[in-house]
């Protein structure tokens, strides 16, 4: 109950300014000139009046409250507004008409009724209770607009941190499976060679349960992570295949989604030839505009392995989520290339500080 009778501050403002307004009107319609030269009407009768307005205020917004608690929706407004005006109504013509009424009977302060004063005086009130509650009713629903607001925002951001989940969970046992085939292709050959692509492995391992689990990785962490995922390729195909890699050290604090290096290299090795007499040559560098290339040259295989699209459809769906343009697929005759946008932390901060709480949320529960 202590909620449903604490006025907000407007209340509070719109009774301080009115309410003297309402009580001199009343006064004056009661006494008539007798008001301006009548000492008593001053010292008690004002007073006397301002009591019972702060009480039927206290009543009036007790009322409103609850009704607003009822039906909060923006879609119930005009329900809740009807149920209001008429609450308040029938709450201020009560206490207006006992007030009325004890003066009359009493004749306090030498009062008598005369025909038509009563219902003037009601006219009067009522339209002032009319404008404090108009007042009061667009607080709330600027309020819940607001709300509203707010709430689908989260929504949103709720959505969008699980799709990252969704996309999170596709990159790991894809990852995971092609290492593994790589794993036991090396045993058969090479066990000495195995053991050391073992200890590699869990090396790059460590670093994608820990760098995917905001979703995105600074460039220069994305490029340490590609050394580290390079030496598992070549520890088996050698020398038929070469990384090469010109970093900009004012980009390396910058964003990129965890694991798109590893997802596009990944990609070339799948679908080219990968030999000593046909090196897949890869190249990492950075464009102006805050962009980054990788470039692979074009070699394709005969017999095309098959592929369930999760590389590069996952990097766009995370730029998608973020509405950042930038992202570019290209390709010609000899060269496939795909940029990624360079995200500035600033940029992104607010957009994944959600994502990042939820995650952390969700691994607490």
């Amino acid at each position: 109950m202590k909620k449903l009778i604490k006025p907000s501050r407007l209340e509070w403002i719109t009774f301080f300014v009115l309410m003297p307004v309402i009580d001199v009107a009343t006064l004056y319609i009661m006494f008539n000139e007798r008001l301006w030269h009548d000492a008593k009407l001053w010292l008690y009768a004002f007073w006397i009046g301002y009591a019972i307005g702060l009480i039927t205020f206290f009543i009036n917004v007790t009322a409103m409250h609850w009704l607003q608690q009822k039906m909060p929706e923006l879609k119930q407004t005009l329900k809740r507004v009807t149920l209001i005006v008429l609450s308040h109504s029938v709450i201020t013509f009560i206490a207006f008409g006992f007030v009325f009424l004890m003066y009359n009977k009493l004749h306090l302060f030498g009062f008598y009724a005369a025909n038509g004063q009563f219902q003037f005086a009601v006219l009067i009130v009522l339209a002032m209770v009319m404008l404090t509650t108009t007042l009061w009713e667009s607080e709330f629903i600027y309020k819940r607009y607001k709300e509203s607001i707010i709430e689908k925002e989260t929504m949103q951001q709720m959505n969008i941190q699980q799709e990252f989940e969704t996309l999170k969970n596709q990159v790991n046992p894809h990852f995971l499976f092609n290492c593994f085939n790589t794993l036991s292709s090396l045993i058969n050959e090479d066990k000495i060679q195995a053991e050391k692509f073992l200890n590699e492995l869990s090396k790059v391992y460590r670093y994608l349960l820990r760098n995917n689990e905001d979703g995105f990785s600074t460039l220069q962490d994305e490029l340490h992570f590609i050394q580290s995922y390079f030496l598992l390729l070549k520890t088996r195909h050698g020398d038929a295949i070469q990384l090469q890699i010109e970093e900009d050290k004012k980009y390396s604090n910058y964003l990129l989604p965890s694991l798109s290096l590893q997802l596009l290299v990944e990609n070339a090795v799948k679908h080219n030839i990968v030999s000593k007499q046909h090196p897949l040559m890869i190249d990492i560098f950075c464009l102006t505009g805050n962009k980054l290339a990788v470039n692979n040259n074009l070699q394709p295989k005969k017999i095309k392995s098959p592929s369930t699209k999760i590389g590069l459809a996952n990097i766009q769906s995370k730029y998608d989520l973020l509405k950042h343009s930038g992202f570019e697929i290209l390709r010609d005759a000899k060269n496939f290339t795909v940029v990624l946008p360079l995200i500035w932390n600033n940029n992104t901060g607010k957009e994944f500080s959600f994502i990042q709480k939820q995650n952390k949320l969700q691994t607490n529960n």
